[in-house]
């Protein structure tokens, strides 16, 4: 196959955000290394972690300038030393850098296939989303059929997962999400759907568990939500898991855990997971494309843009006004 030795992408000039990044022509085509593979990028994948390291704001933030995107689906069009799968041609979707381009590097076994029938596009989430989702819920969260399931920020990518696979395990849904989402959320199979905003939400998860809360919170809002998320749950044996920090940092003491919140309170990575619990992880990933082969996880239908576009889209998902899973054309 022929590949260029320059392409369109996006650089993350600053670490000013959003206004940071800048549509270049001329980006260098990178070369596979050991153990990777290179890609054709049909579609590249926006989630909120791409705002968090354009300021700067992650511990493993690439110092600027860098090419911006982790997530990306397309066409193998190079194998690196000592690779032998996937084949050249073959279709897949995974997590590496630059994915914001015509072209990105990916480890090649952390390169998924995409489903039989999907487009590149509809594969996007399969390696970010679903897997943070399922993995919140089943090997962290514990969620059991007849529990009740509190999901901040539920019209997000991860949050509709969410949704979706704790209807599927049997758990009674309350989703937070602001007011011009509900229908969207309620669309997914949400039984309760609450103003992320409320001053009271914490209250009206106990109202609507009649006086009990949440047996698990998916916590991803982060900043004055996180204190909600953590008083909404059930004493006790109540679980919060946390996997986002979308608007800001939080504090809890241990004050606080003694004497005013008395759950369980689970830190998550999906890249911590990966590296320090593959067999969780690979036990994840199993189960995820178990679903998908059942139909429980169909095909994703995000909202595409041109590449050049990114800088945008990125501002609107920085101020929560975007719905569901992003994607970036180049």
């Amino acid at each position: 196959m022929t590949v260029p030795t320059t392409m369109h992408a996006l650089r993350q000039r600053s670490a000013d955000g959003p206004e940071g990044l800048t549509l270049i022509t001329d980006a260098p085509v990178p070369v596979p290394g050991p153990g990777e593979i290179l890609i054709r990028v049909a579609a590249a994948g926006i989630n909120f972690r791409d705002v968090t390291l354009s300021r700067g704001d992650a511990p493993d933030s690439p110092p600027p300038p860098y090419l911006a995107g982790f997530e990306g689906a397309g066409t193998v069009v190079a194998l690196g030393p000592g690779v032998t799968a996937p084949d050249l041609g073959a279709r897949v979707v995974g997590v590496g850098s630059g994915a914001f381009a015509q072209y990105m590097v990916l480890p090649a076994a952390g390169a998924v296939p995409v489903p039989a029938g999907w487009t590149a596009e509809q594969a996007l989430g399969l390696v970010v989303n679903w897997p943070t989702a399922l993995a919140a819920l089943v090997p962290l969260g514990r969620v059991a059929a007849g529990e009740t399931v509190l999901v901040q920020a539920a019209a997000g990518g991860t949050g509709q997962a969410a949704v979706r696979l704790a209807k599927h395990y049997g758990a009674t849904v309350v989703a937070a999400a602001s007011p011009g989402k509900h229908e969207t959320v309620r669309a997914l199979g949400a039984d309760y759907v609450i103003d992320s905003r409320r001053t009271d939400l914490a209250a009206e998860v106990v109202r609507r568990t009649d006086g009990q809360g949440a047996d698990l919170v998916l916590e991803s809002a982060g900043g004055a939500s996180f204190a909600a998320a953590v008083a909404a749950a059930k004493p006790v044996t109540g679980r919060v898991v946390v996997f986002g920090t979308a608007g800001g940092d939080a504090t809890i003491s241990n004050r606080d855990l003694v004497y005013r919140n008395q759950i369980q309170l689970t830190g998550f990575n999906v890249g911590v997971l990966i590296r320090s619990a593959p067999r969780v992880f690979g036990e994840v990933m199993s189960e995820l494309f178990g679903l998908v082969a059942a139909g429980v996880i169909p095909p994703g239908s995000p909202t595409g843009y041109d590449l050049a576009d990114g800088p945008k889209v990125l501002a609107e998902l920085e101020s929560r006004t975007t719905v569901g899973k992003l994607a970036l054309r180049p």
